[in-house]
């Protein structure tokens, strides 16, 4: 989303009916549960330049809180939270370097320690762009031959995890479509309900279909996790940033909970962590979708197995971001969407684009369960159409879902 988004200031419509969703809000480091509250500045957390983070193999939770006492002393590290990896079994914590040392040679000097399964600094993630009245001026439903694939699909019942800001719960074109809402930033309850990118690209995925009101997501009947591990930066803007340790817990949450599909509209440094836990989330079967936003800003798009989306023009031709390792493209500019206070407006960046793949995979998941992240993608890629460059190819919702039911119907 960043540096990319277009029409601010274009609201079209506005319904301030009050938002009464409650959502549990995840403990983070020590925040409490609670209902989603709008207008408060979110909280960003502490820096992270002098935090590492550490796991251990799976083991009695006595020896975990054995081994951080030890750490922490040996070390001289500061002990900040820690939590349980459900999906690997393992514990995750994270401690504070002090002294003046090197967070990086800590975790060089962590990494050989036996009672360390793992050890990293934590990075930091960004998003990456971010009958129905205004359907008509959804020219990416168009692109993605919207209206045809809806004809075979709609996504009904396939869970989607967006594992990004907050959602605004009770916006008219999103009511019922939020079946999970999570909180793993600190103090982020404040705000979860005014988020505008995680709005945005729910908006995208899932924005009801026929109820006289604004427009149609790629799969209006999907169920939504609206898993927050990003904040606004600075308050109140459309760009949002993540670290390591909260789009791990959410990523883990997801897996346990059993969504189908995980969307991340963000990127970043390759993040070890992470890394396992997407791997664990594709060897369970789950279809992994992230916005790849060109070098230093690529993972986990360029993770094997992720289904990696560029950002395209389509009205214009072309790429909007460059192709380097992933080929495929959907329609990334002026896409008009959901935002805060039952509004809309344009956006554009890979964060859109990254959502309507994401849609498209809930929509192949409704004609055939079954289908592992490999075969799924392999539908995507092969009636996905060619672009300008030939190596990267524009997704076609009705092409694909049409592939699983014995073709035709699309034009």
């Amino acid at each position: 989303m960043s540096g990319s988004l277009h029409g601010s200031g274009r609201t079209l419509l506005r319904s301030l009916a009050p938002i009464a969703v409650a959502f549990l809000a995840l403990s983070c480091s020590g925040i409490s549960a609670g209902h989603a509250k709008g207008g408060d500045a979110a909280a960003a957390p502490q820096p992270t330049e002098q935090q590492v983070m550490v796991t251990y193999a799976p083991a009695p939770p006595s020896l975990w809180a054995r081994n951080s006492n030890e750490l922490a002393r040996d070390y001289r590290l500061r002990f900040l939270y820690g939590w349980t990896m459900a999906s690997l079994g393992e514990q995750c914590v994270v401690f504070e370097v002090s002294g003046g040392k090197s967070a990086r040679e800590v975790v060089r000097r962590l990494a050989s320690d036996p009672r360390v399964g793992t050890a990293q600094t934590i990075q930091t993630f960004e998003t990456l762009g971010t009958g129905d009245p205004y359907a008509h001026l959804q020219h990416n439903s168009q692109t993605l031959h919207l209206d045809q694939a809806h004809r075979l699909a709609t996504g009904k019942g396939v869970r989607v995890a967006v594992v990004d800001t907050g959602v605004d719960l009770d916006h008219p074109d999103l009511r019922g479509r939020i079946v999970k809402a999570n909180n793993f930033v600190d103090r982020g309850e404040r705000t979860f309900t005014t988020d505008i990118h995680g709005t945005a690209v729910t908006g995208v995925i899932a924005a009801v279909a026929n109820n006289d009101v604004g427009i149609v997501g790629v799969a209006p009947e999907a169920e939504i996790f609206a898993l927050k591990a990003c904040w606004q930066q600075p308050p109140g803007a459309r760009e949002a940033v993540c670290n390591s340790y909260t789009l791990a817990q959410a990523v883990d949450f997801a897996i346990v909970q059993g969504a189908q599909v995980l969307n991340f509209s963000l990127g970043g440094p390759p993040d070890p962590l992470l890394g396992r836990l997407i791997g664990q989330a594709l060897a369970k079967g789950i279809v992994v979708v992230a916005a790849d936003g060109g070098p230093s800003r690529d993972f986990p798009a360029t993770y094997q197995g992720v289904i990696g989306i560029l950002g395209s023009d389509d009205l214009k031709g072309g790429l909007t971001t460059p192709a380097v390792r992933s080929h495929l493209a959907a329609p990334a500019v002026d896409i008009l969407t959901t935002v805060p206070h039952g509004s809309y407006d344009f956006f554009s960046g890979t964060s859109l684009a990254a959502a309507q793949v994401s849609g498209i995979a809930a929509l192949l998941l409704e004609k055939d369960p079954k289908l592992s992240p490999a075969r799924l993608g392999e539908i995507i890629h092969k009636t996905a159409h060619p672009l300008n460059p030939s190596s990267v190819a524009q997704v076609d919702a009705c092409a694909a879902v049409a592939s699983l039911a014995g073709g035709g119907g699309c034009g």
